[in-house]
């Protein structure tokens, strides 16, 4: 019976790399850091000609990766590459600095850096004053 269990189910993990039919593109996979000045993004995207197969945009503090990787045609009995469009979006921190956000794509790994602006001070301090 134990050995019955993985032939049904099988590798879970695969479930949560399937497409569902609601999604209109496959997930990028990302990692992140959040540093004292800046917050890197980097994103797996192997394969692909960076200027004219990524594009990056930043609107209302949310950075959005989309790619797309065509598939040759090729005769081939198996294949687990993922083809069409990938997307991503992440929302970055709110002292973010849009303005000057810089990408960089070497060895597969799209890298997104954007700067942290120091924060400033939200409160204020009120005087009081003696009553007459």
């Amino acid at each position: 019976m134990s050995a019955l269990v993985p032939r049904l189910f099988g590798d879970i993990s695969d479930w949560f790399e399937t497409d569902l039919p609601l999604r209109t593109g496959h997930t990028i996979r990302v990692e992140d850091f959040l540093g004292e000045n800046e917050y890197v993004v980097r994103a797996e995207l192997p394969g692909l000609e960076p200027e004219k197969d990524i594009q990056v945009t930043v609107n209302n503090g949310v950075l959005s990766i989309h790619a797309e990787r065509h598939e040759q045609t090729q005769s081939r009995s198996r294949t687990e590459f993922r083809y069409g469009m990938l997307q991503r979006s992440v929302r970055l921190p709110a002292s973010a600095d849009e303005t000057k956000i810089k990408a960089e794509y070497g060895k597969g790994i799209l890298q997104i850096t954007v700067p942290l602006t120091a924060a400033e001070p939200t409160g204020r301090q009120i005087p009081v004053t003696p009553s007459a």
